[in-house]
């Protein structure tokens, strides 16, 4: 039976993999770890996936628990989705990873991956994920790490050089964009098949079909319409240059390639907005 360990499994991936894991007949016995050091998203996390289990009458198990070390015994998968220092996306310390190169002109649009935002939050997360790695080291060294915690290329980088773990870099954004290139065409997402490959945050659809033929003519052709094209304008534009459609949204893109955020009028031709952090929860969550 195969262990697969989910380290901040009361974040946002931790339902949506565990289903994902689920979805997939060789893993449909395996026993999901939960681990999170918020009781109230474990417990949920973990009932979501249990309700999911039983009416699908699975034989998966569900195991629970605050102390990553003592879980990580006999896993071969570890996966990786915390923040460390606060909330994820609200408050503090990411409302200053945002503010605080503001107020010296540099505008950031997600701010978690590239950047000072980036660098700052590999600076706080990189000796938690350090620690994993440490702890897989000496409790299950065979597993293979996959990290789904921002900044995504600075600590697969880490993961790689200070670790002899097996380690990847993976990101939701491949069935998001999926879904969302299967919109703009006007087709079932059922319908489609796709080839995906990159690596550490960036990844391309290298083909893209529709019933087994080229469905590129298709989004080329959604690209002429104003209100699509603005929607994505700047996975758009890359299309246009490099002739394949990239995974990671507008926002995350227009700081990859930063020529895209130069300049206010660049931001304004491809309708970017300048970044602004809650200080509370924008969903609470009971």
């Amino acid at each position: 039976m195969t262990r697969i360990v989910i380290i901040g499994a009361g974040s946002g991936f931790g339902g949506k993999l565990s289903i994902d894991i689920l979805s997939r007949q060789p893993l449909q016995d395996s026993t999901i770890v939960l681990c999170d050091i918020d009781d109230g998203r474990l417990e949920k996390t973990a009932a979501y996936v249990q309700r999911t289990i039983e009416s699908h009458n699975l034989p998966a198990k569900v195991v629970c628990g605050k102390d990553y070390t003592q879980l990580l015994e006999g896993a071969d998968f570890v996966i990786t989705s915390v923040s460390v220092g606060g909330r994820a996306y609200w408050g503090k310390p990411f409302a200053d990873e945002i503010h605080i190169p503001a107020k010296y002109g540099v505008d950031q649009a997600v701010g978690d991956t590239i950047g000072p935002g980036g660098v700052f939050r590999f600076l706080r997360t990189a000796p938690v994920q350090l620690e994993f790695c440490r702890e897989i080291e000496r409790r299950c060294p065979e597993a293979l790490l996959m990290n789904y915690t921002n900044p995504m290329a600075m600590l697969t980088w880490l993961h790689s050089t200070a670790s002899s773990v097996r380690n990847v870099g993976l990101c939701h954004s491949v069935q998001n964009t999926a879904k969302r290139l299967a919109k703009y065409i006007n087709l079932p997402l059922e319908e489609v098949s796709y080839l995906v490959a990159g690596l550490n945050h960036q990844s391309w659809f290298l083909e893209f079909c529709h019933d087994g033929h080229d469905a590129y003519p298709l989004i080329r052709k959604a690209m002429d319409d104003p209100e699509i094209y603005q929607h994505d304008s700047v996975r758009f534009d890359i299309l246009k240059h490099f002739g394949y459609f990239v995974t990671e949204s507008t926002p995350h893109n227009s700081e990859y390639l930063p020529y895209f955020r130069r300049t206010p009028q660049l931001r304004e031709r491809y309708s970017l907005k300048t970044r602004t952090v809650a200080m509370e929860a924008p969903i609470k969550h009971e």
